[in-house]
């Protein structure tokens, strides 16, 4: 089968079968919104579906609650620890027992949408390269779920060397997680989740993309994220992010890419440049904001030093250097405007993402 092009859109094609889809929902104190997660995958249409529940040895009642829906319905397996392994090993976990066609790693407090799986895994039986779909997550907070859109209207299917070049060229990972359908075969030739505390997803998404095509459900929302206390996206730095994570994301990937893609090198300074750079970014923005001071200024600064690759100017140096000459002072009415593009460019960045799932820099 000839590689696809860079970049192609396509019309919407409906379901010609209905494939089985393996929903793996790792769990871990989470009673209160397993069930949801559980019935949003079983009330899917369109396609088969399975649910394997891994409780990683919670203490809250999640096992009684899956056991309860388990008895109602055979498509829900519920599969449990008897110690607490983490995120990562507890999906891993989940992948042993699923025989479906296609997978999703479905997080105990987040939801698909209706008709998710079949827009997902309509592309992916119209296009059999492509190993990797998602779309637009839906973030939120409390219990109340912001109405979703249900429509597709077209696809977007890319190369997966080009994906991974954007990926790296960016250096920012464009997906949530519950809006992820991967084919089982792909998962098969790449292994499931390395350990990372916070960016195995990532990853995984990047691992899977080195071996085959990607493809995007415009015009729908595909899932729904919450935003809680308790989730893993809590316990990041709160001041420095996942910064140092996607670099280690990008290195896992790249050990396993060396005696795979001849590209390795050259993806690997593409995303260690984009990631020296966007600390330097970062101290800039936080100046625009008021909210830099010298000790994190200099955390940035260190971390831009240690993993630029030194194939030329960072394109954010010399704003950033403006920030330093500066040194606390109030910045002039060019800097001011400087400010204020910079803020209208990066809007206008995330609301192109948000439409049409391409982060561009």
């Amino acid at each position: 089968m000839p590689p696809l092009p860079a970049r192609r859109r396509h019309r919407v094609r409906p379901l010609s079968r209905r494939p089985l889809v393996s929903v793996v929902i790792p769990c871990f104190q989470y009673a209160a919104y397993v069930t949801q997660a559980v019935e949003s995958a079983l009330s899917q249409r369109g396609v088969e579906v399975e649910v394997i529940v891994v409780d990683d040895c919670s203490t809250d009642g999640s096992p009684d609650v899956v056991a309860a829906i388990a008895a109602q319905d055979e498509r829900v397996r519920l599969v449990r620890h008897t110690e607490n392994l983490g995120a990562v090993r507890t999906f891993n976990d989940g992948l042993v027992h699923a025989r479906g066609d296609y997978l999703v790693r479905l997080d105990a407090d987040d939801a698909l949408t209706p008709g998710s799986l079949a827009r997902a895994t309509a592309v992916a039986e119209a296009f059999p390269t492509v190993g990797l779909v998602y779309g637009h997550p839906l973030h939120f907070t409390g219990d109340r779920m912001p109405a979703a859109r249900h429509r597709a209207r077209r696809w977007i299917v890319w190369s997966g060397a080009r994906w991974l070049e954007e990926r790296c060229r960016t250096g920012v990972n464009v997906i949530t997680s519950p809006e992820v359908l991967l084919r089982r075969s792909v998962v098969d030739k790449v292994g499931g989740q390395r350990d990372l505390p916070h960016t195995h997803d990532m990853e995984m998404w990047l691992r899977v993309s080195a071996i085959s095509d990607v493809a995007y459900v415009q015009g729908a929302d595909q899932a729904w994220h919450r935003e809680h206390a308790g989730s893993l996206s809590q316990s990041l730095d709160p001041t420095f992010g996942d910064l140092a994570d996607r670099r280690d994301a990008f290195e896992t990937l790249f050990a396993w890419t060396a005696s795979r893609l001849p590209e390795t090198s050259r993806l690997r300074s593409l995303a260690a440049r984009a990631l020296a750079d966007e600390a330097l970014r970062t101290i800039v923005h936080a100046d625009d904001r008021g909210r830099l001071d010298a000790d994190l200024r200099a955390r940035y600064e260190d971390f831009a030093a240690e993993v630029d690759p030194g194939d030329g100017p960072l394109p954010h140096a010399r704003a950033a250097a403006r920030v330093v000459d500066r040194g606390g002072q109030r910045p002039t009415p060019i800097q001011t405007l400087r400010a204020a593009v910079r803020r209208v460019q990066r809007d206008a960045r995330e609301a192109r993402w948000h439409r049409t799932g391409v982060f561009t820099r």
